[in-house]
């Protein structure tokens, strides 16, 4: 039986003696193996169930200065050799309308192997078993009187990718992870209102194995969820004013998604991605001048391994670049982007940031997010509380907005809670909060420690055309902000 392994190899280097035969000044090749399983119930029945498995190949090239770009799921010779031949066609077809040739910044060859750590397979874990679980936390979310509509879910995935190019780079890579989280909703009169554990839309997500469901304590906290989606109904409408504010970890994940890891994508920033999310404010005469936070606020882009075990974790990304860690904002200040070897030079760097992803075999690799993170402050989560003396806290995104310059936003979170001379008060219905990007992040006085901070994950980052749907990592702690305008979007006026 032929080794996987050197059979993988075998095809990729195939591609690539074409490639090159063919004329391309550059290629590259991966092959991926994805497997995934998604379960999810409602109300007590199973609503979807899917165990999938894919596996193709790619083949990008540089030739006469221009990209093209093949895919493939034929991994026999003939297929190999036509798809490696298409990718130079089509080089050739956009150097006829290329304004420049495409420069890469230099990058090592490497040989490499790496794994996601973990301690159990996901996938070694029945169906039969994952669906109990569910049922059991569906049943108990609807114990409580005034649940009208439970919804949970487990998510598994294993990708396995053979990369190799052209200068000498030959990386075999596998990667898993897994997701669970669930939602109960309380319908009454002409108002829904909802809590999710441990984050909506779609719960946490993170590369690991399936250690993190048992790690979240899902049948634990189900209980004090539903019975906060049925409260909240009877809880104070949020009023709007102009008034401090504390995010939860989790919605300030989300909060630096939108507000800070969108608009630092370079090709974004450029002019050349537009889709889902828009362009960005972040202009590049603003690099490194503008004040984009106050003094205490740092942001990283951090794929290492060492940052944890987030969506956006890798050991190589699929430019074959080492994942690394870049300043976004230091101090307050705006220090970097999101590049890639083709854009790096643009703003003066000598080497890609290592942020280039793609969603499956069949796409091309796009600049996405990796772990985009507000480092830990210097707050234990109580003394921060006790040293807020007129404020609202909200928890667990809802809905947001935010313009297509990612500048002007408007949030809100399923929850909210007064707090009243250092502590928290009566709960609050349909929070939300709006404000400007950076006058948001520069009104933040305070950042809870690294004991209150967790590495979460977004699952559903939408990105490209056609769309590429790839997971990112946010970490965030508890943090405090100044003159924030809240409650404008549940507003009867």
């Amino acid at each position: 039986m032929v080794d996987l392994n050197f059979r993988m190899k075998e095809i990729a280097n195939w591609a690539l003696n074409i490639a090159t035969m063919r004329g391309a000044s550059y290629a590259d090749t991966r092959i991926v193996s994805q497997r995934s399983r998604a379960l999810t119930t409602k109300n007590g029945k199973v609503g979807s169930a899917s165990d999938a498995e894919s596996v193709g190949m790619s083949v990008r090239v540089l030739a006469d200065g221009a990209w093209g770009f093949a895919a493939s799921e034929d991994l026999s010779r003939s297929g190999v050799e036509a798809t490696a031949a298409r990718a130079v066609e089509i080089a050739r077809a956009s150097a006829r309308v290329k304004q420049q040739d495409v420069r890469l910044a230099p990058e090592k060859s490497v040989t490499a192997e790496w794994t996601t750590p973990y301690v159990i397979d996901p996938f070694s874990i029945s169906v039969e078993r994952n669906i109990a679980l569910l049922l059991s936390i569906d049943s108990e979310l609807r114990s409580v009187e005034g649940v009208t509509l439970a919804e949970t879910n487990l998510n598994f995935n294993r990708e396995e990718q053979w990369f190799v190019s052209s200068e000498g780079t030959d990386i075999h890579q596998t990667k898993y992870s897994a997701g669970a989280g669930y939602t109960a909703y309380a319908f009454a009169g002409n108002e829904i209102q909802k809590r999710s554990y441990p984050n909506s839309f779609g719960g946490q997500h993170a590369l690991q194995g399936y250690e993190l469901v048992e790690s979240l304590d899902l049948l634990k906290h189900a209980p004090l969820i539903a019975e906060e989606a049925v409260a909240l109904h009877s809880a104070a409408q949020c009023p709007q004013k102009t008034s401090t504010l504390i995010l939860g970890g989790s919605q300030l994940g989300l909060q630096i998604h939108e507000s800070v890891g969108h608009p630092i994508e370079l090709d974004r920033v450029l002019g050349q991605e537009a889709n889902f999310a828009g362009t960005s404010f972040l202009t590049l005469d603003q690099l490194n001048k503008l004040r984009y936070a106050s003094d205490i606020v740092n942001v990283v882009a951090d794929a290492r391994l060492d940052h944890g075990q987030g969506l956006g974790t890798f050991a190589y990304d699929d430019e074959g670049v080492p994942a690394q860690c870049t300043d976004i904002i230091k101090a307050g200040q705006f220090r970097g982007y999101l590049s890639n070897r083709e854009t790096a030079h643009l703003v003066g760097l000598n080497r890609s940031s290592g942020t280039m992803r793609t969603e499956s075999w069949n796409r091309l690799p796009i600049i996405r997010m990796t772990n985009v993170s507000l480092l830990p402050g210097t707050w234990a989560y109580n003394d921060l509380l006790a040293d807020t003396d007129d404020g609202i806290l909200m928890e667990t995104n809802r809905s947001w907005s935010i313009d297509d310059r990612r500048y002007q936003f408007q949030f809100s979170t399923e929850i909210g809670w007064e707090i009243k001379g250092g502590k928290r008060g009566k709960m609050l219905k349909n929070p939300s909060y709006s404000g400007i990007t950076t006058e948001f992040w520069n009104s933040c006085d305070a950042i809870s420690k690294r004991e209150h901070w967790t590495l979460w994950g977004t699952p559903n980052c939408g990105k490209g055309q056609p769309m590429q749907t790839m997971g990112t990592g946010h970490g965030a702690s508890p943090s405090r902000f100044r003159n924030v305008r809240i409650g404008a979007a549940f507003s009867k006026q």
